[in-house]
């Protein structure tokens, strides 16, 4: 019964599919005419009957195309469902891209990237303990969804108005006030669900975003810092609070598994980006997930550490570029990374007027000392200082595409290999 439904009034279907036989018909009795017939007069009209119907035949089903599409995309124009179905398929063929990070610097990356492919997993960090998620968190006992929020919004391909509704910031309400609505939605599908990795995947359909966003553990993590005066602190929020430089980071409990999830998009990664993002409490958090970073390092995908443009206050004040890969290596492992991305553009004297204020200044790119490292290091202009120093995601996304395509110009093959990398430099 269900195939029939095809043929019931104000489908808009039949009339393509009836005029689709049409051409059909007048295809099949041409091409009898061709074989039957020795005259050419007839054998001449025949290709004219077949090339009409050929005509008919892509006509209906360009018509039947569009009626279907139109149905699930009715906010776009015929002239742009070609390119939209085109520029789909396109970004589906790409490379493999995994990003681990959280906070502001990731869902700028995320937004670049997907204009050069979907096959991009975000890896979030579940250690957020302050603002709205921090709230969340205590009053229902779950896992921090902001910065899974900003990421979802960032990969997403719905209307606009989709995003600004995920990203709207209660002003006022009692308990509402300062609730982002995504955060809350993400709650309900929670509750709704009853798993949080379904509710993340079931809130990226919302959305229709470009990818998948994946949490790094579903364990309840918490961040612990010791400082170099032996002091320590709780929690993410916390951290950065001290004056006193941050020796080791923990996180509890320390046997956190990753998400499965999590696992295999690392091993099927063909590029693997790190930050930008606050070293201690956006980035370290993943990678102090044990087999998150096992995994990376044990990697041969070309993998990035893409070093943040200022320092930040409490957590890398006076801190190079070296600085920021010294301490992820100290947490992890030296094959953490084979690639630095670092600024070299200068930045406005109006900007670093307002940052110092704030006790931030421009991280210095020691590009020499990274290459003794053993590392590769990409220089340029990565910034957007408009209002704000921040990268910019379209020159950053550039820089990784070119990565992306110079894996398929060497037979799908990405030099991920540190050793052999420093041999050829």
């Amino acid at each position: 019964m269900q195939p029939l439904k095809w043929l019931f009034p104000g489908m808009l279907v039949k009339r393509w599919v009836f005029l689709g036989v049409i051409g059909i018909i007048m295809i099949s009795m041409g091409f009898a005419i061709i074989i039957s017939e020795d005259i050419p007069a007839s054998k001449t009209g025949a290709s004219v009957v077949i090339m009409i119907g050929i005509i008919i035949v892509i006509t209906s089903v360009k018509r039947m195309i569009k009626s279907l599409l139109t149905v699930f995309m009715p906010q776009q124009k015929e002239k742009n469902l070609v390119n939209l179905v085109y520029k789909k398929r396109q970004l589906e063929r790409n490379y493999s891209i995994v990003a681990l990070g959280g906070g502001t610097g990731l869902s700028t990356l995320l937004h670049g990237l997907k204009e050069y492919t979907s096959n991009i997993a975000a890896i979030v960090t579940v250690a957020d303990d302050g603002g709205s998620s921090g709230r969340l968190r205590e009053e229902f006992g779950m896992l921090p969804p902001g910065d899974i929020r900003n990421c979802l919004v960032a990969l997403a391909d719905a209307e606009p108005l989709m995003g600004k509704l995920f990203q709207f910031r209660f002003k006022q309400g009692g308990g509402l006030k300062d609730h982002n609505f995504g955060n809350l939605f993400i709650t309900a599908m929670l509750k709704v669900t009853g798993d949080f990795e379904k509710a993340v995947k079931e809130s990226s359909k919302v959305l229709a975003i470009r990818g998948s966003v994946i949490p790094s553990t579903l364990s309840k993590v918490v961040l612990e810092a010791e400082y170099t005066d032996g002091r320590r602190a709780i929690g993410e929020s916390k951290i950065p609070h001290a004056s006193t430089p941050i020796k080791r980071l923990y996180i509890k409990p320390a046997e956190a598994r990753a998400t499965r999830d999590a696992i295999e998009a690392i091993r099927k990664a063909d590029i693997i980006l790190l930050g930008p993002g606050s070293l201690y409490t956006s980035i370290m958090p993943n990678l102090l997930i044990s087999d998150i970073y096992r995994e990376v390092a044990a990697s041969k995908a070309i993998k990035v550490y893409i070093c943040n443009v200022m320092t930040q206050n409490g957590e890398t004040d006076g801190y190079k570029a070296s600085d920021h890969l010294k301490a992820i290596i100290a947490h992890t492992n030296p094959d953490i990374a084979t690639h630095c991305i670092v600024n070299t553009e200068k930045i406005p004297e109006e900007m670093l007027d307002r940052y110092s204020k704030e006790r931030a200044y421009p991280v210095n790119p020691d590009v020499n000392m990274i290459e003794k490292m053993g590392y590769k290091v990409i220089v340029g202009n990565v910034i957007n200082a408009a209002n704000y120093v921040r990268h910019d995601s379209a020159k950053l996304a550039r820089i990784i595409n070119d990565m992306g395509s110079a894996k398929k110009r060497h037979n799908g093959r990405i030099n991920g290999n540190r050793e052999e990398d420093n041999n050829q430099k």
